[in-house]
């Protein structure tokens, strides 16, 4: 017997995918696919069926959880560590037998590249610097070819770092953990987690959505002055500066990375033609509702 509901299917069911499925559980009967089971046992018991299904082990002919009517998949793994391509969402396509009404691919602004703070759209050249980023250019690549083959609505949201309760950078603030000089800061773009949601869920419910959609909340700042808003809003003493050269000698590779990137990006699109409504289109605002949502208590 089923509720007559449409299914949709979450694959990475993590930080976004969770508040994703509470939040889409309204509508829709929701099915996860997590990689451990786990962390599908800590879903089961939280009210959200889900599977364990490892897409780097996996083999052909394994099952995943799709209906007849499937409304949605929103595919929101990350690619695997290495290489310039990824090979779990190559997997997770093969296994796929039931074409979705629409298929949501969370991708990044990385795919980018650095502009040394210009602007960015839709529109803009791709041109990643990092193989973090190239993973994303062959991934947006794979789905637009397995959607255009089955005549599946396909959408690509490009997102930035994503903040939100438990996702502040709190315990770097505590450790008195350095950050760039504001004059090397280059310019950065974030979205808080229920604004992407948000978007998430207008690509599915939006039968007019598709292509690619940059999801950010329009503020871009700088790495450091998040920081500094952050500092403020906790009641924490600012991150000691150190210069660009300095941290060259003390920041991680990956840190770096993100770092050496500058780029302003538009969600002119996102906006007007998705149709989400930003909860929290003012950092300040946003950082307030993490910091009292992780000082709330934890619900039963």
């Amino acid at each position: 017997m089923t509720s007559g509901r449409p299914h949709s299917l979450i694959v990475g069911c993590g930080y976004v995918g969770e508040r994703l499925a509470r939040k889409l559980s309204a509508v829709h009967d929701i099915t996860a696919v997590v990689r451990s089971s786990d962390r599908a046992a800590e879903l089961n018991a939280a009210g959200i069926a889900t599977v364990a299904v490892d897409l780097d082990r996996v083999r052909l002919g394994a099952w995943i959880p799709e209906k007849l009517e499937q409304a949605a998949i929103f595919y929101l793994a990350p690619p695997p560590p290495a290489g310039e391509s990824d090979l779990r969402l190559d997997r997770f396509l093969q296994l796929a037998t039931v074409p979705p009404r629409a298929f949501v691919y969370m991708s990044t602004t990385g795919v980018y590249g650095d502009t040394d703070g210009a602007p960015v759209d839709e529109s803009s050249l791709i041109q990643p610097l990092t193989d973090r980023a190239r993973r994303r250019v062959s991934a947006e690549e794979m789905t637009r070819v397995w959607c255009t083959e089955r005549r599946v609505r396909r959408i690509v949201l490009r997102v930035p770092g994503i903040y939100g309760p438990g996702r502040l950078p709190l315990e770097r603030l505590r450790k008195r953990e350095p950050t760039l000089h504001p004059d090397d800061a280059g310019i950065s773009n974030r979205i808080h987690v229920d604004d992407l949601v948000a978007a998430c869920v207008a690509a599915a419910l939006n039968t007019e959505a598709r292509g690619v959609y940059n999801i950010t909340d329009g503020n871009s700042c700088s790495a450091t002055d998040f920081l500094d808003r952050v500092s403020a809003l906790a009641g924490l003493p600012q991150a000691p500066r150190v210069s660009m050269d300095e941290a060259q000698l003390t920041f991680s590779p990956e840190r770096l990375s993100f770092l050496h990137e500058s780029r302003r990006v538009s969600n002119e699109r996102m906006l007007k033609h998705l149709g989400v409504q930003l909860r929290y289109g003012n950092i300040d605002e946003g950082i307030r509702q993490s910091l009292e949502e992780e000082k709330a208590p934890a619900r039963e």
